[in-house]
Formats: structure tokens, C-alpha cells, sequence
């Protein structure tokens, strides 16, 4: 082996019939379909050991130079929760009141979104996502929003197989996240994944995908 090259091990064999193939994933996309973001949450707990499975799917995410750029910190403190949803809320008021266009107010206005963000404490669990650049133990990363937003998706996918709810919040600026969780200058929030069961009652919006004709070109 030269100097700078890895150790490899055999390509793992994946291949299916092409009928199975196709059955497969036809079963996925039309159960990762009924996906939908939900803003109320119960207050029933998550499983043991779903959301490190989760985040454990997510980390198997590619990315740039397999520097793997990403931190999961899941928080279920009541106190810490609180404290999140305190100042998340303090940035959505200068959001919605100061900083947001007409354009955006309008386009969030068939959400029903505003300046209150109960999910963070209602919600089992929150999982902050961080972008974690170089550090003191922490090399480079390369292509980093890439291979985080990559991570979040598998994240959101796993969750969605264990039966759960999810609502993603980015709030901005997201400085508050590591000041309050305590993490280290070099990790940069990305996401807050608010996760749980949603309440009997909750609602969303009837919303429509966009048709497979409009999303898919091929050349």
C-alpha cells in the first residue's frame, strides 16, 4: 500500500431481481410519501434506542472526504428545552417582525407558522444537528452543508420508518444552539429536528406535491 492510500475491503453486493428492485423501492417511496412535517406533538415518549438508531442511519451518510462533518446532540432535558425554546423564539419575533419580506410572510402564510414554536418543548425529543469544522479535533471538512443536509435526510427517513413525527426548524441566526447546549466554537447549528408522536388532534396543511413529471427530466 503507498503512502496516503486506505486499506480497502470488498464492495458490499446489493443487487436484487430487477422485479424485487423495483417492488422495493416502489414500497419506500410510497410510504416515505405519507411523510408529513407536524407542528403538534403528544407527550408519549420515543422507544428506547429508535433515535440512536436513527442518528446511527444518519451517520452513515457520504461525505466530503469521509470527513463525516456532523454532530447529533438529541435533548430531552425540560429545563434545556425550555431554554432552547425561549431564545428560538426571541430570533422568530425579530424574524416576523423586523427582518422577513412580504414575499416570505406570504409564502409561510399557508403553514400557519409564527413567532411561537411550542414544538420545542412539547415534542419526546429534539435532535440539534451541528456542522462541525476544523477544530481542535476536528479536521476540515469539505463540501459541508452538502453532507450534513445529506445526513438530516437519512435522519428524517429513519424517524419516518419507526412510526414517528418530525418538524425540521432553522431558526436564524442559530448561534444560541451551541451557547445553550454547551458545544465547542467549531460545531455550527445546521438543523433542529423536533421528533415525537403527533397529538390525536393534529392537523396539517392540504398540501400538494409537485407531480413526479415536473420534478424528474431525463436526458
Amino acid at each position: 500500500m503507498t503512502p496516503g492510500q486506505s486499506a480497502s475491503v470488498p464492495a458490499p453486493q446489493l443487487s436484487l431481481p430487477d422485479d424485487e428492485a423495483r417492488a422495493r423501492v416502489a414500497a419506500f417511496a410510497d410510504d416515505l410519501v405519507r411523510r408529513r412535517t407536524v407542528r403538534d406533538f403528544s407527550s408519549r415518549p420515543v422507544a428506547d434506542g429508535v433515535l440512536e438508531d436513527a442518528v446511527r442511519a444518519a451517520a452513515s451518510a457520504p461525505s466530503g472526504a469521509h470527513v463525516q462533518p456532523w454532530r447529533f446532540v438529541v435533548v430531552t432535558d425540560p429545563d434545556v428545552r425550555r431554554r432552547l425554546r425561549e431564545a428560538a423564539e426571541a430570533e422568530e419575533r425579530e424574524f416576523y417582525e423586523r427582518r422577513a419580506s412580504e414575499e416570505w410572510l406570504d409564502a409561510l402564510a399557508p403553514l400557519g407558522t409564527d413567532a411561537t414554536k411550542p414544538f420545542l418543548t412539547d415534542a419526546a425529543a429534539l435532535v440539534v444537528v451541528f456542522e462541525v469544522h476544523a477544530g481542535p479535533t476536528s479536521p476540515k471538512p469539505y463540501y459541508v452543508k452538502e453532507s450534513v443536509g445529506i445526513a438530516v435526510g437519512f435522519l428524517l427517513a429513519a424517524l419516518h420508518q419507526a412510526g414517528l413525527a418530525t418538524l425540521t426548524h432553522t431558526p436564524s441566526p442559530m448561534r444560541f444552539l451551541g451557547e445553550v447546549l454547551g458545544r465547542p466554537p467549531e460545531e455550527r447549528g445546521f438543523v433542529v429536528v423536533a421528533v415525537g408522536h403527533p397529538a390525536e388532534d393534529a392537523r396539517v396543511p392540504a398540501l400538494e406535491r409537485k407531480p413526479l413529471d415536473e420534478v424528474l427530466v431525463r436526458v
